[in-house]
């Protein structure tokens, strides 16, 4: 069984691959997991010996075939835990990151399968992630964003990638969570700001950075 170590090492390379088409970069990998880049290599080093990573010096990390079925057992778990925390332990979606880190670790996949079957075998979490399948199939759908998307269009927001609590809550109160039908109604890139609406009808205003955050689709 891999340490709680490794499993963070993996699942971090996993999501920062989302955001590149090659190597994770150790700088990248060292700011994600909050460490040294010193420390981030040793570590790097030690997962190429297991055969869980492709390290190339000066260049970057890759996830094998082997460590990206731990990185997705582990990222599978998380977000099972963290939609269990909200859907049934009714915890504030803005508050369950934390917890799931710490619980990630803990279940067994027979718990793991148990808990998936009790949620009625959801394919993403509260926030929008997408949620690995038994099998290690991870939806990798690309979506257009509110800093991205057409002008007055019905569009229904499917993620919300910024998941610390400040913007959480905020997203929280201007009801603008997955499932959610907004129009962005103007984008004015020299000022920097996104303005939309909701169903209510309220005028919300954004940051293009903060509405870069929230992945949305066409309504059809």
């Amino acid at each position: 069984m891999a340490s709680v170590a490794v499993e963070n090492y993996l699942k971090h390379i996993l999501l920062l691959s989302e955001q590149t088409d090659g190597l994770v970069s150790m700088g990248a990998l060292a700011t994600s997991l909050q460490v040294v880049p010193g420390t981030a290599t040793t570590m790097v080093k030690g997962l190429a010996d297991e055969g869980l990573v492709e390290h190339r010096p000066r260049q970057g990390v890759r996830l094998t075939s082997s460590g990206r079925r731990v990185a997705l057992n582990v990222l599978r778990k998380h977000r099972l835990v963290e939609t269990f925390l909200v859907n049934v332990l009714k915890m504030d979606w803005a508050d369950v990151h934390s917890e799931a880190e710490q619980l990630e670790h803990a279940i067994s996949d027979e718990v793991l399968d148990r808990l998936d079957a009790l949620l009625g075998y959801p394919t993403s979490d509260p926030h929008g992630d997408p949620i690995p399948s038994s099998q290690g199939k991870l939806n990798s759908q690309v979506y257009a964003t509110l800093a991205t998307c057409a002008l007055a269009k019905s569009l229904r927001i499917v993620r919300v990638t910024d998941q610390s609590a400040e913007f959480l809550q905020f997203s929280e109160q201007n009801s603008l969570r997955p499932g959610a039908i907004v129009r962005v109604v103007d984008r004015n890139l020299a000022a920097g700001l996104v303005t939309l609406k909701n169903t209510g009808a309220d005028s919300i205003a954004l940051s293009v950075a903060a509405a870069g955050q929230i992945l949305v689709e066409p309504v059809r």
